[in-house]
């Protein structure tokens, strides 16, 4: 910890105490010597001007109450670690969506990495030493992407030329975006679709084009979003209406034991060791693939439906192995 962070946490330190905190315990929590100590507190009261008082009776220091309210150090301060956080989730972001705010965000961490380097840290590891893998993420136009972005914030309409997947066709769209969802690498966006009266969910790397209106965004309740779009199984949207009964084999159980499907699964191990897991789901297609990956190390126990599902596909693959 250098003589930054100890003047940080001092601050912090003496910010939340109730009572008086002693030389002894500042020692502990700065965890340096007494000298060290009292060279932190000198910098942290003359150097910035801190209202640090010695109670002798408590025997301890605290902060003179003012009436503007507590004292705060000037700036924006951070400590190494949270540094280090920042330039991670600047990673992080980078690799979520290449190209967004990149410009807005550039000047940001080349000061951060200033302030490490200038007290000795060093933060131009992150790049390299932080790897975020992306799996089957699809290409996204950036100028789309923003100006998706910019409408959920703005809280305007978007008219939208959309080429779906499932029909193979384009369609003009007048929407009211709600939310952006990034969901296994990609990104959706969660509206309502002012023609078919409806909310509905478009991938945004399916977007052809992208124009804000100046109309303002039809408001839809976070309570009836979430019901809509986060209570079925994966991206697709609508109440669920079936509940998957998934056995593991004792092999796989160890490791989805540990894995979030669904907010509202159930788990348990039964009798034999096997990890029984249960999921509601209002569409089978995403949930169908999930449990193929498992190969034979599931059971679709219930529904007959999901089960059939599921056994036709694996014929199917085994059928082009001959």
């Amino acid at each position: 910890m250098d003589l930054a962070d100890r003047v940080f946490k001092l601050h912090e330190t003496l910010r939340t105490s109730r009572a008086a905190v002693s030389r002894a315990q500042l020692q502990e929590r700065l965890e340096c010597s007494r000298a060290t100590v009292a060279r932190v507190i000198g910098q942290l009261r003359d150097f910035f001007g801190a209202p640090i008082e010695y109670d002798r009776r408590a025997g301890g220091y605290h902060y003179a109450p003012a009436e503007e309210g507590p004292w705060e150090l000037p700036g924006l301060w951070f400590n190494a670690s949270e540094l280090h956080a920042l330039l991670a989730a600047h990673q992080l972001l980078a690799n979520a969506q290449p190209g967004l705010l990149e410009g807005d965000l550039a000047p940001l961490r080349g000061r951060i990495e200033r302030l490490l380097q200038a007290r000795g840290i060093g933060g131009g590891d992150v790049a390299r030493r932080v790897r975020i893998l992306r799996m089957a993420a699809r290409r996204t136009d950036p100028e789309h992407f923003r100006a998706v972005a910019g409408a959920v914030l703005s809280r305007k309409r978007l008219r939208l030329l959309y080429h779906g997947r499932a029909r193979d066709a384009q369609t003009q769209r007048v929407v009211s975006p709600q939310r952006l969802t990034h969901y296994r690498d990609n990104w959706y966006l969660d509206a309502w679709d002012h023609e078919r009266k409806a909310l509905r969910s478009f991938s945004v790397d399916r977007i052809r084009a992208a124009r804000p209106l100046a109309q303002a965004a039809r408001e839809i309740p976070d309570a009836r979003l979430d019901e809509y779009f986060a209570t079925a199984y994966g991206i697709f949207a609508g109440r669920p209406r079936n509940t998957a009964v998934l056995r593991f084999t004792p092999e796989a159980a160890r490791w989805v034991a540990d894995e979030a499907w669904h907010p509202a699964q159930q788990g348990r191990f039964d009798g034999d060791g096997c990890y029984i897991l249960e999921i509601p789901y209002a569409d089978a297609r995403e949930l169908v693939r999930d449990i193929l990956r498992h190969g034979p190390e599931v059971t679709v126990v219930a529904p007959s439906t999901l089960r059939e599902q599921v056994a036709a596909r694996l014929r199917e693959a085994l059928a082009r192995y001959g």
